[in-house]
């Protein structure tokens, strides 16, 4: 029969329905749905309109409309139900992931448009993980009792990867700079095991703004992406990206200023607390660190309300940017409350305490930005939305706060090569928010050849809620080196606090109780000294400490240099076997230059111990590693114990050591992840006052400086960092322990 829209323009009354081919779905419902009621007037428009409803109702294949006289009768071919959903050829995402994609559902109705529609979803997935070549077909199986399955035949086709990003338009900057920028990395030698050298335009956003971010914090304020060029290879298994930007100049600041346009407020009192100074390389990031300054400032001198602007003045001729910063009075608008949704296991509180403001507190909109990122950085969701939305009345504020939790704990297996330890195995279980409260706990068990380790570290980074981070270390190691004659046990107890001093700067307290024993091996071969350090047996240190850490690396005004300075103390005799003071300093520096494609880094670290009673051992003193002085075995530089075959290092009560280092790019594709370097290190390990020689031989106790030179390749392979140091001795001791050839790689698996 054909359907309504053929019948002629004419009115139609029946007096009965009758209903034919319906199973599940009633009578009463398919009248309902038509909407053509018994005894009334019914036109042929109408009857269209009944059948274009049924059909799209998706419920039924076939839907037919018949008047006959007074009787209307509709018959239907049902939608079948929807027995079973599977998938057939997917390797690459797993039926679990794709359950979630789909929205056809098994023992509802089967609906064509929305296995279609399925069906493109799953290939977008695939898309998305770089293999825009896969196709999906949904395929029907039809069973008794009007039942079908829903099968999703996948062709998942190979990668499509970006053999090359280019760029065009940059002077400044070289193509392998800006290629370590972008999120999105070409195609390399392990390109199976790297997933961000896929094409995903969705990525293309994300890195122009990183593009965007790189150059505003080095001066660039005129850059810009002009457009961003996808192109197939011949055989579609590739792409060519390129990227059109222009630069512009770069600005740097001239003038800063703070007027106050709030009575009662001095400008000059904020003027005193900006850190940016006129010809610094502009950078936006600059400004909203001296905003925040100055906003905490108003807040310890009770001044509620205010809103700092940046007014910004541009003068091309001589390319600098000066910078008013405007106090004035915002809107009297208070936090009414803070609403959060979407954590099931984070607690309320670990999100609120990333917020300065509080129930009750003039709201600041830099502010609340401010805590959004921070609970971004937080790494328990997969996604953070902050928002601020209209309270009760004008003046209150609700913030609201939606995240999506991801998976915080991980179970990970490692292993490492050195020179030092050998071949080592680890596992390691480690919960970034423990308990949803934002707690940090690892256990760790390594082995390695020439040592074993098992530690358990706990970190509540805000202690009582505050800017205090707490933790407790407990380890348990034991060495069996072959650059020495006798083993090591060692058990170590350290609770510390950290919190910072100010933006760069940090200090930590801590207490220390560890417990060492020198244990003889079987056929003892080691001299006297050693042997009366091995007799003393297993020996108790108590002490308190601290390290004070300043660190402009990432937060400096230069992006491209930065420098760290550590100094630190230990105080030991709070009960114990041993009495001493252990000092230690450090200074790095670190630079980029030639348009930052070499880096240039220097450090100078040394220490001191002095001894006030007690038993003075090695392991008590220092012992430079190839981490400290490149060019020789751990230990292998210092005073020796010569009383015996096995030539034990005795370590020092002092020691400097300066490293030199340069890095540069060899010429390799940079998707290879291979780089160069050279470095001469110089250093000296001295001093054993304290040591009752007993008759034995000792070498080398007034010390001299070491110095070496070496070349460093660097490969980042997925599997982890590996280097190479070849390296040679200007000037070493006959006794001294050489070794011109080291590497080390760590993983995760």
């Amino acid at each position: 029969m054909a359907p309504a829209a053929e019948l002629t323009a004419q009115e139609y009354r029946f007096d009965s329905v009758v209903i034919n081919g319906n199973e599940r779905i009633g009578d009463s419902a398919i009248i309902a749905r038509a909407g053509i009621r018994r005894g009334q007037p019914v036109s042929g428009g109408q009857l269209n309109d009944a059948y274009q409803a049924l059909q799209n109702s998706g419920l039924f294949e076939t839907v037919a409309i018949e008047p006959r006289g007074g009787t209307l009768v509709i018959t239907v071919t049902e939608l079948p139900t929807l027995n079973r959903v599977s998938f057939e050829g997917n390797r690459r995402i797993k039926d679990e992931v794709l359950t979630q994609i789909v929205q056809s559902q098994e023992r509802r109705v089967f609906n064509p448009t929305q296995a279609e529609a399925d069906a493109a979803a799953i290939a977008e997935a695939y898309g998305n993980e770089g293999r825009i070549s896969a196709r999906v077909q949904p395929r029907i199986i039809r069973r008794d009792q009007n039942r079908v399955d829903l099968v999703f035949e996948i062709f998942e086709g190979d990668n499509v990867e970006i053999e090359r990003l280019s760029f065009v338009g940059n002077r400044k900057y070289s193509d392998r700079r800006l290629r370590q920028v972008l999120g999105t990395k070409q195609a390399g030698l392990l390109r199976r095991l790297i997933k961000r050298d896929t094409f995903v335009e969705s990525r293309v956003e994300v890195d122009k703004q990183l593009l965007r971010d790189f150059y505003l914090s080095r001066g660039y304020v005129d850059m810009r992406t002009t457009a961003v060029n996808g192109e197939l290879t011949q055989e579609r298994d590739g792409y060519f990206v390129s990227y059109n930007i222009t630069e512009g100049q770069q600005f740097r600041f001239g003038e800063i200023n703070v007027v106050s346009e709030m009575n009662g407020v001095d400008a000059a009192k904020y003027r005193n607390i900006i850190k940016i100074r006129p010809g610094v390389v502009y950078s936006p990031t600059l400004v909203e660190n001296d905003i925040a300054r100055i906003e905490r400032q108003a807040i310890r001198d009770g001044v509620d309300f205010m809103r700092v602007e940046p007014r910004i003045d541009r003068n091309d001729r001589d390319l600098t940017l000066n910078v008013t910063y405007v106090i004035s009075r915002g809107p009297r608008v208070f936090v009414e409350r803070i609403d959060i949704e979407g954590n099931t296991t984070t607690l309320d509180r670990v999100i609120r305490r990333e917020f300065d403001s509080v129930e009750g507190d003039p709201f600041n909109p830099r502010e609340i930005r401010q805590a959004a990122e921070r609970i971004r950085a937080l790494g328990y969701f997969e996604k953070a939305e902050v928002n601020a939305r209209e309270g009760s009345s004008g003046e209150q504020v609700v913030v609201d706060v939606d995240v999506e939790e991801k998976p915080t704990g991980s179970l990970n297996f490692g292993g490492s090569f050195s020179s030092s330890d050998g071949i080592g195995f680890a596992i390691s279980f480690a919960e970034q928010n423990f308990l949803g409260r934002g707690q940090r706990l690892s256990l760790t068990v390594s082995t390695a050849e020439d040592a074993t380790r098992y530690g358990v570290t706990f970190v509540e980074p805000r202690l009582l809620g505050r800017d205090l981070s707490f933790g407790l270390t407990l380890d348990y190691a034991e060495t069996d080196s072959s650059f020495t004659s006798y083993d090591t046990n060692r058990l170590l107890l350290q609770p510390k606090l950290t919190f910072p001093l100010s933006e760069n700067s940090k200090l930590q307290v801590r207490y220390t109780a560890e417990e060492l024993e020198m244990l003889q091996r079987e056929v003892p071969v080691h001299g006297l000294t050693i042997a009366d350090d091995i007799a003393a047996g297993a020996l108790f240190s108590s002490s308190l400490g601290y390290t004070f850490s300043y660190d402009t690396r990432l937060s400096g005004l230069d992006p491209t240099s930065g420098v760290l300075l550590e100094f630190g103390q230990d105080f030991a005799g709070l009960g114990g076997d041993n009495k001493f003071i252990k000092t230690t300093a450090k200074v790095v520096g670190e630079r980029r230059i030639f348009n930052e494609d070499i880096t240039l880094r220097a450090s100078l670290e040394g220490g001191a111990l002095a001894w006030r009673s007690g038993n003075n051992r090695v392991t008590d003193r220092f012992l430079l590693s190839p981490s400290i002085m490149r060019g020789f075995e751990s230990g292998g530089i210092g005073p020796r114990d010569i009383g015996g075959t096995a030539n034990d290092p005795l370590g020092g009560n002092l020691y400097l050591a300066a490293r030199f280092d340069v890095e540069f790019p060899l010429g390799l594709p940079e998707e290879y992840g291979i780089s160069g370097g050279v470095f001469y290190d110089v250093g000296n390990l001295w001093d054993l006052s304290d040591v009752n020689y007993n008759g034995g031989t000792v070498v080398g106790e007034s010390g001299s400086f070491r110095h070496v030179i070496g070349f460093s390749l660097f490969w980042e392979t997925p599997v982890g960092p590996l280097q190479f140091n070849f390296s040679k001795a200007l000037k070493k001791e006959v006794f001294d322990k050489e070794q011109s050839f080291e590497f080390t790689l760590r993983t995760e698996f």
